[in-house]
């Protein structure tokens, strides 16, 4: 759907979900958008509204997580695959009218639309409010907001954009729709990239003016904030981290690295610190979705979750695996004996095929819903303190400082190693350590698309073991070179097409 059509069955439903039984009978029972939201407690459910949005399965319990790494060489398709993500997996046959890609487009412009309503209409309900703990609420809220509008459009720039290479460069180059309104819209036309990273930052700029932790804060009395599912001071300076990084600003990128790490309040969860008798914090933090290192995860419940991560890498019948898609042979073969990464990602079984092979196990699912008989089901972990250490890394390695990079790199390894796991950067490998560091530390979270991008790296998939038995058609034989136009996802068709677009297509919607 377009940005403009989605608008016209929203209305309120991006208001509040409490307001969603009023809803049902949409247009003829619905509340007019300019009644909807008049106490500062409509404004905090439009905030609910914001998170729940979050959920969706096109979103980071989904799409928007699994295909920029099943697009690239980190798994293979099984023969007898459902042809899940098919096309993406295939590469060559990635279309505009893509219903995978078209999903993710289409709800990150719903979170943003979510927030442009709450900001058309949170001053009507300031001016009506004199108590101060309840204008301290609806900064709190403005807050979340901008910080969420932020957070989809970063996400839009990196999938749907070119990897930014210079303010220079940026400013001749595709943005993204930029949205501040959800009343009276702005014109369908792209921004310059520049310009739509300039947006994400002015957002995180307000969220931070209004998020700002109280000055007495102290984690040893209030308690750390790891494993939270709200937007904080701490979740900004992550995603400006990582904003940065993208933008090649090394500078800012380990700033604000820095000012998660070294705030106290999150720890890397520990491979051989065990949270029981028989489980380390690490594995904890997937199986259970707890984990000190967790800066913000999308929050389920039992009764309200979005998508099972999981479900292409086992399809589980209660009775057997029948996975789409397994592990590439060469990065199983990257995790060292002592690296117990390896043990906690992945788990060898014999599946419905009669292959045996390493399974995603990283993605088998929380305990507690496995107890429901829901599996593959994980509260997505957006931001992590382990990428912050490779965000640090990296920044450092572009600047030189290679002991600085040396030790960030060493300390992740040491959380996730048995003994040793400590390296030595130099202006000769740190690129490449820190490359293959990102791709055991972040398998299948959703970043190898984009760092194979923004390094300007293409790669190769060949044929694997012959017990896979999963190249029927010649389709594992794959040759991408750097810069490949299908790097950038092409615009949706039915946004270039709809009434009053002047959205201009990318190289690969051609």
């Amino acid at each position: 759907m377009t940005i403009r059509n989605f608008k016209l069955y929203m209305v309120l439903a991006a208001a509040a979900l409490t307001f969603s039984s009023c809803l049902d009978k949409y247009p003829e029972n619905a509340i007019p958008s300019d009644e909807a939201v008049n106490t500062v407690d409509d404004v905090n459910q439009l905030v609910i509204g914001i998170y729940d949005s979050f959920k969706s399965s096109a979103l980071y319990s989904g799409n928007l997580t699994l295909l920029p790494d099943i697009q690239t060489d980190l798994v293979y398709a099984v023969n007898g695959s459902t042809n899940t993500y098919g096309d993406i997996w295939r590469w060559n046959d990635i279309k505009p009218t893509n219903t995978d890609i078209e999903s993710v487009y289409g709800a990150l412009y719903a979170v943003i639309a979510r927030c442009n309503f709450l900001f058309d209409h949170v001053d009507k309900v300031r001016a009506e409010v004199t108590d101060d703990d309840d204008l301290d609420r609806l900064e709190q809220y403005c807050g979340e907001a901008y910080f969420a509008r932020a957070l989809a459009y970063s996400e839009l720039v990196k999938l749907f954009c070119k990897a930014y290479e210079s303010d220079e460069d940026a400013a001749g180059q595709l943005g993204v729709v930029l949205n501040e309104h959800y009343d009276n819209p702005e014109p369908m036309v792209r921004a310059s990239l520049k310009d739509s990273y300039q947006f994400i930052l002015d957002d995180l700029d307000r969220a931070e003016e209004l998020l700002q932790l109280e000055d007495d804060f102290d984690p040893a009395v209030d308690g750390a904030l790891f494993d939270t599912v709200y937007f904080n001071e701490y979740t900004i300076c992550a995603l400006r981290a990582r904003v940065a990084l993208y933008m090649k600003n090394w500078e800012e990128a380990e700033k604000y690295a820095s000012k998660v790490i070294d705030s106290g309040n999150y720890f890397l969860s520990s491979c051989t610190e065990l949270v029981s008798s028989s489980q380390s914090y690490f594995d904890y933090m997937w199986t259970n979705d707890h984990g000190t290192e967790v800066i913000w995860k999308v929050s389920f419940t039992i009764n309200s979750y979005g998508g099972a991560l999981g479900t292409v890498f086992f399809n589980y019948d209660q009775t057997s695996y029948r996975p789409d898609y397994v592990p590439a042979e060469w990065v199983l073969n990257m995790y060292e004996t002592n690296d117990l990464r390896g043990m906690s990602y992945f788990a060898t079984a014999t599946t419905a095929y009669g292959l045996t092979w390493p399974l995603l196990k990283k993605y088998w699912g929380n305990t507690e819903f496995q107890s429901y008989n829901i599996y593959c089901l994980c509260m997505p972990k957006v931001l992590r303190l382990a990428e912050q250490y490779l965000i640090r890394a990296e920044a450092r390695a572009q600047m030189g400082d290679y002991s600085g990079a040396s030790e960030d790199i060493s300390t992740l390894r040491a959380s996730r190693f048995q003994a040793g796991g400590s390296v030595s950067l130099s202006a000769d490998n740190a690129m490449e350590v820190i490359e293959e560091e990102r791709v055991r530390e972040l398998y299948m979270e959703g970043f190898r698309l984009h760092d194979l991008k923004r390094w300007h790296k293409g790669f190769e998939r060949e044929p694997q073991d012959q017990s896979l038995d999963n190249d029927p058609n010649g389709e594992s034989r794959l040759r991408v070179e750097a810069d490949d136009p299908m790097f950038v996802w092409p615009i949706p068709q039915h946004e270039i097409e709809a009434p009053g677009s002047q959205i201009e297509p990318n190289e690969s919607n051609k």
